[in-house]
């Protein structure tokens, strides 16, 4: 393989991994497991393996996609547990299973569309931030919300 693709497909994992390292900066601020190593190596190998399929295999490049989904699922479901509250960890699961997507986008050479959505994924992870947002959602749920001492209701 020549050397230049070689480059590229290292150039294409190494953004992968950023991106991935940003969607698992969120998850770290919150105190999840699931953080911004995880989440950047989910990338980083969702990028190389899509690299390798698209330049040796593009006739079943689309399998090699299949797989890695597959095996993010598999890697998701490990985060997903039951707590006495309810079940926990779904955000964290979806966000690394879209984590895997941005990976495989940036692994096809599509580094535009993969930091775009990359963006949209910070934007909805985001939103539950929003304290009008935060309160929708959880008056949705059937929990009560109750406001900081310091806050006033609005």
């Amino acid at each position: 393989m020549d050397l230049h693709v070689q480059l590229a497909i290292i150039g294409r994992v190494a953004l992968g991994a950023f991106l991935g390292y940003i969607l698992g900066l969120d998850r770290a601020l919150r105190g999840k497991d699931a953080g911004d190593r995880t989440f950047s190596l989910v990338a980083l190998g969702s990028a190389a393996f899509v690299a390798l399929g698209v330049e040796l295999y593009p006739d079943s490049a689309d399998r090699v996609i299949q797989g890695v989904t597959a095996g993010i699922g598999f890697l998701g479901a490990g985060i997903i547990f039951r707590a006495s509250g309810g079940v926990k960890g779904l955000t964290t699961a979806a966000a690394l299973w879209t984590a895997a997507a941005v990976g495989c986008l940036v692994g096809a050479g599509l580094y535009v569309a993969g930091a775009g959505i990359a963006g949209i994924i910070l934007v909805v992870l985001e939103l539950h931030a929003v304290g009008f947002l935060r309160r929708i959602s959880t008056k949705r749920r059937g929990h009560r919300h109750e406001e900081p001492e310091n806050e006033q209701p609005g």
